[in-house]
């Protein structure tokens, strides 16, 4: 299999970042926790429960299109992003055109409980609803890989990377 570069997309509480280390691990390339990668001022009109604009996720999308052309050609990564739009997923592409996406989705009740959970994060439950609304879920020209937030995360960590190995489109 060619180094894998890939975005684990989806809704804040859909466990990008946890399915995307242990994907990364799983396929030993580095993750890239794609929150980190928000400016300060992103971060704090999230924090005050503003969703995000297409002009405030601008700068973010470029340093993770960044990112993702660095990995493509210094032997793969794993990238959290929430990538709700396809014209973001289409701009991270451009970055890097082997892009493979994993779409985590789940039911809303699941996403806010996992939300109100955390202690730890800047994106309150109150985003949630602006986030469903503004994803477009993957196509089929897109060749996700789907993954339902409820299932087990080692069993979705294997069904993932037995997908990418089996180079499935």
């Amino acid at each position: 299999m060619a180094a894998p570069v890939i975005v684990v997309m989806g809704v804040s509480g859909a466990g990008k970042s946890r399915i995307g280390r242990a994907l990364a691990e799983a396929l030993q390339v580095p993750f890239i926790e794609g929150d980190e990668l928000h400016p300060p001022r992103n971060v704090a009109l999230m924090a005050a429960g503003t969703p995000l604009t297409d002009d405030d996720r601008s700068g973010w999308l470029d340093a993770i299109a960044e990112r993702l052309a660095q990995a493509a050609g210094q032997g793969g990564a794993v990238v959290s992003c929430s990538a709700l739009k396809r014209a973001y997923r289409d701009r991270l592409r451009a970055a890097a055109p082997a892009l493979r996406l994993v779409h985590l989705h789940g039911e809303p009740a699941l996403l806010r409980t996992r939300m109100q959970a955390r202690a730890d994060h800047y994106m309150p439950p109150s985003l949630l609803q602006s986030q469903l609304d503004t994803l477009e879920p993957p196509q089929a020209d897109e060749h996700p890989i789907r993954g339902d937030a409820a299932e087990p995360a080692e069993a979705l960590v294997v069904r993932i990377a037995e997908a990418l190995a089996e180079g499935v489109r």
